[in-house]
């Protein structure tokens, strides 16, 4: 069965000519498997740009700035590429007559400011409380943030009613996230550098889903990526050139190469999630990209430390139990494959129907 992905308000055929027919977590030409795949693959790269902002940022004694560089190459590196692909520019078009037609609604291009919010925490946060224990609150917002918006249809795969499965895997992964943090707390780490992280991690879900929303309606990664590190670059700009005009620029900046590779891990990362939520869904995305993240963040703070107190059983314990609540949630989608319909939406946010597009450009 086809259906023209670009014609969102395309009624369903009736109950009567084809009665199983529902919106479909996988209809995709990627398998699950590999769309999981990817997903831990993603959460690595987010764990190895957190630790690059994080060192830049210290190296620079400015995360405002460190957040701006890093937002700013990957934009000029997306727009080297936007250049050279004319797919991509048609997406700008495409997604242009969505706003204008009110099939997307304006607020879900705006996804590049919880990726600002990200980038910036990675800075204040990151290098301080190290990686692991700036993941694992990541992982708590994400853990919230996709049940809540796979709830009310917010990607763009429609509605995805929980599971016993997911619930469970929910769950766990909460309770590795008190597990991990308690044995920190005894180390006084600031309150607040842990709510940071977790408030990013509420909105790398949203960003996730609006971004899934723009790909959908561009037909293009790279569009939906360019928007999303236009808003987000914005934005930083405006908070770097704040914070310089009070507290004035870093007197340096550093010379190794790999402080500045966070722009262009952060392209990958964010047009693979653009992707992949349509296949996976918010929750299951944020929930195998924990299982990347929580590994290479864990494998860094053990083999790479920045800072001054050794990895401690309980955060090690915490990431193993996260990843067990990561199989138990993946096992189980990939075993319900139907996801509810979206269900009919009002005002400004759209109703996208049909089977999901394909997976490549």
């Amino acid at each position: 069965m086809t259906e023209n992905p670009r014609t969102d308000a395309a009624a369903p055929a009736a109950p009567s000519e084809h009665p199983h027919r529902h919106a479909h977590a996988d209809r995709s030409r990627m398998p699950m498997w590999l769309a999981i795949a990817f997903a831990l693959a993603c959460g690595a790269l987010t764990a190895l740009q957190s630790r690059i902002n994080g060192q830049l940022a210290h190296a620079i004694d400015d995360p405002y700035t460190a957040a701006a560089i890093s937002f700013g190459s990957g934009l000029v590196i997306l727009l080297v590429v936007l250049a050279a692909w004319r797919p991509g520019r048609r997406g700008l078009g495409r997604v242009a007559t969505a706003l204008r037609e009110r099939r997307l609604a304006w607020w879900m291009v705006l996804g590049g400011l919880a990726g600002a919010w990200f980038v910036i925490t990675q800075g204040l946060s990151a290098g301080v409380v190290g990686v692991a224990l700036f993941t694992v609150a990541i992982v708590a917002g994400q853990t919230l943030g996709g049940i809540v918006f796979d709830l009310v249809g917010l990607g763009p795969g429609g509605r995805r009613p929980l599971t016993p499965s997911r619930v469970i895997g929910a769950l766990l992964a909460l309770a590795a996230i008190g597990w991990a943090v308690s044995a920190q707390v005894a180390h006084d780490v600031p309150i607040l550098l842990m709510v940071l992280p977790f408030v990013a991690g509420l909105g790398a879900a949203w960003q996730q889903a609006v971004n899934g929303r723009v790909r959908s309606a561009a037909e293009s990664a790279l569009t939906a990526t360019v928007l999303n590190f236009a808003v987000g670059s914005t934005a930083l700009v405006v908070v770097m050139l704040v914070h310089a005009a009070s507290a004035g620029w870093p007197s340096a900046m550093p010379t190794e190469w790999w402080l500045y590779a966070g722009g262009a891990i952060g392209c990958i990362f964010i047009a693979g999630q653009a992707v992949l939520v349509r296949v996976v869904g918010v929750l299951v995305l944020a929930l195998c990209g924990v299982a990347g993240q929580l590994t290479a963040a864990l494998s860094l703070d053990l083999l790479l430390p920045t800072a001054d107190r050794p990895v401690d059983v309980a955060t090690i314990g915490g990431t193993v139990l996260a990843l067990v609540a990561v199989v138990i949630a993946s096992v189980g989608w990939t075993r319900r494959r139907h996801a509810a319909p979206p269900a009919p939406h009002t005002g400004s946010v759209p109703r996208i129907t049909g089977s999901a597009p394909p997976a490549g450009e």
